[in-house]
C-alpha cells in the first residue's frame, strides 16, 4: 500500500492530533510539562554534575550545553521508546484497518518531534539569557534535526518488529538507554576524557555514535565553542572515518524500514 496515499496522510494526522492530546490527559497543568519536564530534568543535572561535581568546569555556556544535549536524548528516548511499543499498542488498529503500517512509527516520531521543537525554543530562550551569541552556523541545525529524525525512525522500526516477538525487549532497551546516556557526552563535556592523553581514543570512539556527534555538533552550531565542545571532524582527521557516523543514520532507517515492511503483515496476526 503506497504510503503517500490520501488516506494514510489523514490516518497519520489522525494518530498526530489524538496521541498528543492523550498524552497530558487529566493533568492539570496539560501540555505545559512539555517545557516542564526537560527544565526539571535539566535543574537536578545542573544541581548534581556542575555545581556539586564541577563537570564542565571551564567550558563556556555548560549550562546550554548540557540542556541542549538532555534536550536531544530525550527526543531520541522517547522516539524510540515509545516507538518500540506503537506495533502491540495499535493491535486492534491494526486488526480492523488495512492501511500502511510504518504510519504508526511515523505518528510517534512526529509526536516526539513536536515535543522537541518546544524544548528547544526553551533552550535557545535560555541560550539567549545566557549571553550565547548565535551565528550563522545556526542553520545547520536544520540537516542535524533531520539525521536526528532519520536515526529514530530507523531504530523504531527495528525495535517495534523485534518487541512484537521479543517482549523482553523493554526492560532490556531501557538499561541500553540507561548506558547510552552515560556513555554520551551530555553530562559532561566530551574534553573530560580527551584531555587525558591516554584516554583520547576512548573519546574518538565515543564520537563515532551517531548520538555524540549529533549532540556535539549541535552544541557547536549553537554556541560555536570549538575548543570546548570538540567536533567529530576535530578529533578524527581520516575522512573515511568521519563520514561513518552521519551516513549510518540513514543505513539504519533503510534497513529498520525493510525489517518492518518484511514482517508488517504479520503483525496483526501475532500480536
Amino acid at each position: 500500500m503506497n504510503f503517500f496515499s490520501r488516506r494514510n496522510q489523514i490516518l497519520l494526522k489522525e494518530l498526530i492530533k489524538t496521541d498528543f492530546k492523550l498524552r497530558y490527559q487529566g493533568s492539570v497543568i496539560g501540555y505545559l510539562w512539555s517545557i516542564l519536564k526537560p527544565i526539571l530534568l535539566f535543574l537536578i543535572m545542573y544541581l548534581v554534575f556542575v555545581k556539586f561535581m564541577r563537570f564542565g568546569a571551564g567550558t563556556p555556556h555548560f549550562a546550554v550545553s548540557l540542556l541542549l544535549g538532555i534536550t536531544v536524548w530525550n527526543f531520541f528516548s522517547e522516539a524510540t521508546g515509545v516507538g518500540m511499543m506503537s506495533i502491540v499498542g495499535r493491535g486492534d488498529l491494526l486488526r480492523k484497518v488495512n492501511f500502511s503500517k510504518p504510519v504508526i512509527i511515523f505518528s510517534v516520531v512526529s509526536n516526539a518531534f513536536i515535543n522537541l521543537i518546544i524544548s528547544l525554543v526553551v533552550v535557545i530562550g535560555f541560550a539567549i539569557i545566557n549571553g550565547v551569541h548565535f551565528s550563522w552556523t545556526v542553520i545547520f541545525a536544520v540537516p542535524l534535526l533531520f539525521e536526528l529524525i532519520i536515526f529514530s525512525m530507523g531504530i523504531s522500526f527495528i525495535l517495534s518488529t523485534a518487541f512484537v516477538y521479543f517482549r523482553d525487549l523493554g526492560p532490556i532497551w531501557e538499561v541500553i538507554m540507561q548506558a547510552g546516556f552515560y556513555g554520551t557526552p551530555i553530562i559532561y563535556p566530551v574534553t573530560q576524557i580527551s584531555s587525558h592523553p591516554h584516554y583520547y581514543w576512548v573519546a574518538q570512539l565515543q564520537m563515532l555514535n551517531p548520538m555524540a556527534q549529533i549532540v556535539q555538533d549541535m552544541r557547536y552550531v549553537l554556541t560555536y565553542s570549538n575548543n570546548t565542545n570538540p567536533t567529530l571532524w576535530q578529533m578524527w582527521h581520516n575522512p573515511f572515518v568521519i563520514v561513518i557516523p552521519y551516513i549510518l543514520p540513514f543505513i539504519i532507517f533503510a534497513f529498520g524500514l525493510w525489517i518492518f515492511t518484511k514482517n508488517s503483515k504479520r503483525f496483526a496476526e501475532i500480536i
